[in-house]
Formats: structure tokens, sequence, C-alpha cells
């Protein structure tokens, strides 16, 4: 009878501890808070925007040797990606935001691939470029990382990460046992997992949306988004699946949610001031 008071007053003892990892971590999390000075929108962040800026351009040279290097700034491609990275930036609501864009195109021929880091850095390889037909195209794969950066889904999904992290602390504690176990350990996993999957897709279709409006506000037509998706999906079908597709949503079902986009917000067509620009094929 000793034996089991003991072994009652151990995991009581076990689930106020996880139930006070719970709460700082919630605390911690929903302090977090601050309002997105482009979007509105209020947002539990993990790092200010000087430390994303730092992250970003720390990050940068490493990221783009892992892709082959960059292309010198004197290639005409890498003044293209630039001219027209920087004409989002510019002639958008991006520009409201407090981070200087700078634009990488990186030597890798063989992915495809284009990404943005914390604070502005962002990156489109030789692979994706030598897709793309039109500047429109060039300016939806920007335009959608720059929406990345705007959002700042890179700080979000550090918040989102530390709560996932301590949570699943809290539940490896709260069933565990004296030496632990297989099983707390998969327990804590899955927690870990669920606070974080549900932003991918959110994620991508947000900045899918508001890559569409910088192409818009930039004088682009938006329809080259639509033919990058016509890209990866196309891509798809090899052998090699493209890099880009891992962490993003496939092709087809951003071509519809892109497609629905514009005809609610042009009902009569696409303003024919809207350019596809020059031809890049």
């Amino acid at each position: 009878m000793r034996y089991q008071e003991g072994s009652g007053s151990r995991v009581s003892g076990r689930l106020m501890v996880a139930a006070a990892i719970v709460l700082f971590a919630l605390f911690q999390y929903f302090m977090s808070g601050q309002v997105n000075p482009v979007t509105g929108e209020k947002q539990y962040l993990g790092m200010s925007t000087e430390q994303e800026i730092a992250l970003g351009l720390q990050s940068a040279p490493v990221m783009a040797r892992q892709m082959g290097g960059e292309v010198s700034d004197n290639d005409p491609e890498t003044r293209l990606v630039k001219l027209v990275g920087q004409r989002l930036a510019e002639n958008s609501d991006a520009r409201k935001s407090p981070y200087q864009y700078e634009f990488h195109l990186l030597k890798d021929p063989k992915t495809i691939n284009a990404f943005a880091l914390p604070g502005g850095q962002i990156f489109i390889t030789r692979g994706l470029l030598s897709k793309l037909e039109t500047e429109a195209e060039l300016a939806g794969v920007l335009g959608h990382e720059i929406g990345h950066v705007v959002h700042r889904h890179g700080a979000e999904h550090m918040a989102t990460g530390k709560l996932g992290q301590m949570l699943a602390t809290a539940a490896g504690v709260a069933t565990s046992s004296d030496g632990g176990s297989q099983n707390s350990q998969m327990v804590a996993q899955m927690v870990n997992q669920m606070v974080q999957m549900r932003y991918g897709r959110k994620d991508e279709l947000e900045s899918d949306e508001y890559g569409v409006r910088y192409m818009v506000q930039s004088g682009y037509d938006p329809r080259g988004m639509l033919r990058v998706m016509q890209v990866l999906a196309e891509a798809s079908q090899g052998s090699r699946q493209p890099e880009i597709l891992a962490s993003h949503p496939h092709p087809e079902a951003r071509f519809e949610v892109l497609k629905d986009l514009l005809q609610k917000e042009f009902p009569d067509g696409i303003p024919s001031e809207l350019t596809q620009g020059r031809r890049l094929q």
C-alpha cells in the first residue's frame, strides 16, 4: 500500500512539473505578440526585426554555398533578378516593411528552387530561372518570397518551434517513468509535430496571395503567377521532384486558389496596363 502511495505521489509531481512548463511556454509565446506594420495582423514571433535581418545576413553566404554559390553581379541574369526584385520591393506595400531586400541568383542549374531568409535575403536558382519564360513569371516567384519576408513566417516558426519544444518536454515529463520510456518520446514528438503542422500550407497560400498583390502594384500581369504553378507542376512530373515542392503545397492546388483569387479581384478581366514584361527565353 505504501508503494502505491509513493507511486501516485511521483505521478502527481510529474504532472505538476509538466503543467508548470506548459503554463510558462504559453505565457512566453503569447507575450511575444506583435502587430505586423504591413498586414495589420497580430503575430507571435520568436525574434525582433533586427534579429531577423542579422540572421538573414549571417545565413545568406552559407545558403549560397550549398547551391554552388552566387552568380556574378555582372551577369545579365543576375541583373535581371535584382531589377525585378527591387521593382517589386519599391513599388508595392512591401516597402512599408523595415527590411532592405537583396536578391540573389544561385549557380545551381539543376535544383528548381527559390527561398527567402528572415530579414529580406531572397534567392532563386538558375535551375528555376531557366524554366521561366517572362519577366512577370520571375516577378511571381520573387513576389511570393517577398510575401514570406513581409509576413515574418520565419520568426513565426521560431516562436511556434520553441513552443512546440517546450510542450514536447512537458509531454515527456508527464508520461515518463523514472527511467524514461520510448513511449514518452513518441508522445513528445507527436505534440511538437501537431503544433507546427498547420503552418505550412497557410504560409504558402498567404505568400501566393501577397505575391500577386505586389505584382499588380508593380505593374506586372498576375497571370504570370499562374504560369509559375504550371512550371512547377510540369517539373514535378519528372523523376526528380523539385526541391521547392518539398516545402510547398501541390502547385495544382495553388493554381486553383490563385485562379479563383484573380477572378474575384478582376471580375472584368486583367487590366491591359499590367504587363508580362520582357521574354526571358
